[in-house]
């Protein structure tokens, strides 16, 4: 199984026609996602690597049947018009591999997901990747790096950080272990699904046996899931790094969403945390994978 995304999942890119949307289509579509059309309007009609385009994701729902999820590759400032579209549309899960969106927009998008039972991965997301089955965003780059990178097994993964997100995929590849899905969260100081709300879907996924938590500075993502974990909410092992320990209150580090405010979002504060509830915090990334397979007698 997988959680989010998987061989099954019908996907619609909305920007299906620019730069990047055209060459993530390709890369999606070659690694096995089921896309079945894409927007662009004033496009339709049209086809981008034999998928058909249409003028509006209403238009694209009509002509292909119902839709499970879109990608948005659309520039910051007009991706809130294609989200509040794919939600009126009743799409129920949306990546948003775009960064530089309005704070005002993001609130706006988040609390209309909220309304309507949408689940929102990013803005600022790499993307969701269950391996060997689907990919939605921009996460392994490649085809040949996905491939390689990404490959099938009882692990979770979640991150924080986009470019570690497969740096730790692909140690813990190279350990043996191996993915259920691995989920970028976002890198805007607000993002819609939180880590929090993605433990749950874990714990429902039979498939996955351990998570692999990649947290930074900044937020209290890990401090919301640390809650989720004491509650009970989530109940398999997790093991955790919490990057930018040096960084100082007030300092930027890494992005947006990594700044230290007034004692809150600290690396000691979230480390406190996540080991009051349990969870394993190791001191540097690289012994994520050695950890989880002690955890998991690999």
């Amino acid at each position: 199984m997988a959680i989010l995304l998987d061989e099954k999942t019908r996907v619609l890119i909305q920007g299906i026609t620019g730069r990047e949307g055209s060459a993530r289509a390709r890369f999606m579509s070659e690694y096995g996602t089921n896309v079945v059309a894409g927007v662009t309007p004033g496009r339709g009609g049209t086809e981008v690597w034999r998928i058909p385009v249409y003028n509006t994701v209403e238009e694209a729902c009509k002509e292909r049947g119902p839709i499970d999820l879109s990608v948005t590759f659309v520039p910051g400032p007009l991706v809130r018009d294609a989200v509040v579209e794919a939600i009126n549309a009743g799409i129920k899960t949306i990546v948003m591999p775009v960064e530089r969106v309005p704070l005002h927009d993001i609130i706006e998008m988040v609390h209309l997901a909220k309304q309507k039972g949408v689940k929102i991965i990013g803005p600022g997301s790499l993307g969701i990747i269950s391996p060997e089955k689907a990919v939605a965003g921009w996460i392994g780059g490649s085809e040949e790096l996905a491939k390689a990178v990404f490959k099938a097994g009882p692990v979770g993964v979640i991150s924080r950080s986009g470019g570690q997100t497969t740096t730790i995929c692909w140690a813990i590849t190279k350990a043996g272990l191996g993915e259920s899905t691995a989920v970028h969260v976002g890198s805007e100081p607000i993002v819609g699904m939180s880590p929090a709300e993605v433990l749950p879907l874990f714990e429902k996924d039979e498939q996955t046996e351990a998570i692999a938590f990649f947290g930074e500075i900044g937020t209290v993502a890990e401090e919301e899931a640390a809650e989720v974990i004491k509650r009970g909410e989530f109940t398999k092992p997790v093991v955790a790094y919490i990057a930018g320990t040096t960084a100082q209150p007030g300092v930027r580090f890494s992005h947006a969403s990594a700044i230290i405010e007034r004692g809150r979002g600290s690396a000691q504060s979230k480390i406190q945390a996540l080991k009051e509830a349990g969870v394993i915090v190791v001191d540097r990334p690289e012994q994520i994978p050695i950890t989880l397979k002690k955890i998991l007698k690999r």
